[in-house]
């Protein structure tokens, strides 16, 4: 684990993804930030910082896609002694 920040290596942090996101979305959306910037941009931030926390939940719940073996139960078989 990171020292500072708490995340596991090779996974972005929640700050890190809601910085992603909001650059993605302002990218994409330029054409209506003219109409009230102010708004504009905190509604991009609400809407990044919801969106960064439901990607970083999914990357922390997210298993390895390698199956894991199935440990077979031992069966006791009795046999008949005859």
């Amino acid at each position: 684990m990171d020292a500072q920040n708490g995340a596991l290596p090779g996974k972005p942090s929640k700050k890190e993804v809601r910085k992603a996101v909001y650059e993605k979305l302002s990218s994409a959306l330029a054409e209506y930030k003219d109409l009230k910037a102010k708004k504009f941009k905190n509604n991009l931030k609400k809407a990044s910082k919801l969106f960064a926390a439901d990607i970083t939940k999914a990357l922390k719940n997210k298993k390895d896609s390698t199956p894991k073996k199935v440990k077979e139960k031992k069966v006791a078989v009795k046999i008949a002694q005859a």
